[in-house]
């Protein structure tokens, strides 16, 4: 059982667009725009388009939301059509994202230091080792 339902399909030839309508099942306050765009360009098949969400809208008293999404074939196109703000969140978004990305394989390469660290404790152990030979000595220089 799929958790997206299609409500409309649309092809709007005027503005060379296709317009899409979906109700997602169950995901109320837990959806986020970029993941409804990946849900939905996998569902229909949309990759290299441009798949936009304008509405993404919670129905009152349910656990469903309604998206609104514009595919585009060009993404110049869909600049020309579209209010700029839109592409701004979008990119911050994916900007959040990436961060988040890399700060997560940065935690993974500080992991792997941390790991190579322990021999190097190892070595002022060998160190130690070296400094009691020296003391003997010393204690035996003591006693003549």
């Amino acid at each position: 059982m799929s958790i997206i339902e299609t409500i409309t399909d649309v092809n709007n030839t005027f503005l060379s667009r296709r317009e899409l309508t979906c109700n997602f099942a169950g995901l109320a306050g837990k959806l986020k725009s970029i993941e409804a765009v990946d849900m939905v360009s996998k569902e229909f098949k949309l990759d290299g388009k441009v798949v936009i969400p304008m509405r993404l809208r919670t129905q009152v008293g349910k656990s469903l939301i309604t998206g609104t999404f514009y595919v585009y074939d060009d993404e110049g196109l869909a600049k020309k059509h579209i209010n700029p703000t839109i592409f701004s969140r979008l990119d911050k978004s994916k900007a959040k994202i990436a961060e988040a990305e890399s700060a997560a394989k940065e935690a993974e390469a500080a992991e792997a230091p941390a790991e190579e660290a322990s021999p190097a404790e190892e070595t002022p152990a060998e160190v130690k080792a070296d400094d009691t030979p020296a003391e003997e000595s010393k204690k035996e220089e003591k006693t003549e």
